[in-house]
């Protein structure tokens, strides 16, 4: 999927919201347990509830991972009712040694079709870089993430006086591995005080931005702070709107939670893109 394809598809949905499918089996309706593949029947439900509400899905892999091969095999199903324009992100956070990059690329772009994976860049370029050889694929990259521990290494200040932090030193460097049509950046909502720092290295890269809902970061801010001419933004909320109801009604209640939030999203598109 290419940036100008996701940016109309925004402009038609007047919504930037992606919906985290965070699955876990213990927090499912009860009344689910009884369907032969519970998890795929909670997610095909929040899918026909709110695809026309969201640009983007994001399954969390390790919740499908924990469940061994019948977490992939409702991972599977699960991508195959998604409608074919919405973005798809696999939420790995993966990265490793080249060779091994190369068969994550795969299972994620070429056995599972996603068309992004979550990817750490601690390990540097050469951990990264198998990511970026498909064409249409995406990497989207660890740089500020919304966590406590956030501040152990990524709020680290660089040596000699150098004033930036580290992650902005990942998004300079990172920048000239591919271009802001292949490449888009994890920021964490919670952090909202350094997006303009972020948006100065990479002023048209897109962000996911998760932390809004549950977490508590502001919508408004993370917009207003963060939304450039293509908008730039796909902001993620999990467990807010899929977990809106643990009764019989909860794909109804995701809906009113991502209607919620979609309306937000369309006046605020309005107002900062006119």
């Amino acid at each position: 999927m290419t940036r100008e394809h996701l940016f109309k598809q925004i402009l038609k949905k007047k919504s930037y919201l992606c919906i985290g499918l965070d699955t876990d089996p213990k927090k499912l309706p009860q009344h689910l347990l009884d369907f032969e593949d519970p998890v795929f029947e909670f997610n095909r439900q929040i899918v026909e509830a709110t695809a026309d509400l969201c640009v983007a899905y994001k399954p969390n892999i390790a919740f499908y991972e924990a469940q061994g091969p019948k977490g992939w095999i409702s991972l599977e199903k699960t991508l195959q009712v998604i409608p074919e324009e919405i973005f798809t992100i696999a939420d790995a956070k993966r990265g490793d040694i080249g060779n091994t990059s190369e068969l994550y690329a795969r299972a994620f772009f070429e056995t599972m079709n996603f068309d992004s994976v979550t990817v750490a860049p601690y390990m540097g370029a050469d951990s990264v870089k198998p990511f970026l050889v498909q064409g249409g694929k995406w990497v989207i990259l660890l740089a500020l993430t919304s966590n406590q521990g956030s501040q152990d290494f990524q709020m680290l200040k660089l040596a000699d006086g150098n004033e930036e932090y580290l992650f902005e030193q990942v998004l300079r460097e990172s920048a000239n591995w591919a271009s802001a049509g292949q490449m888009m950046y994890v920021v964490g909502a919670t952090q909202a005080e350094y997006v303009q720092r972020v948006r100065a290295i990479v002023p048209d890269h897109f962000l996911l931005v998760p932390g809004v809902g549950a977490q508590g970061g502001s919508l408004e801010e993370i917009s207003r702070l963060g939304m450039n001419q293509q908008c730039g933004l796909l902001v993620n909320s999990s467990r807010a709107i899929i977990y809106a109801s643990s009764g019989e009604d909860f794909a109804e209640k995701a809906r009113e939670a991502a209607l919620e939030v979609q309306q937000e999203m369309e006046a605020l598109l309005e107002q900062l893109l006119g």
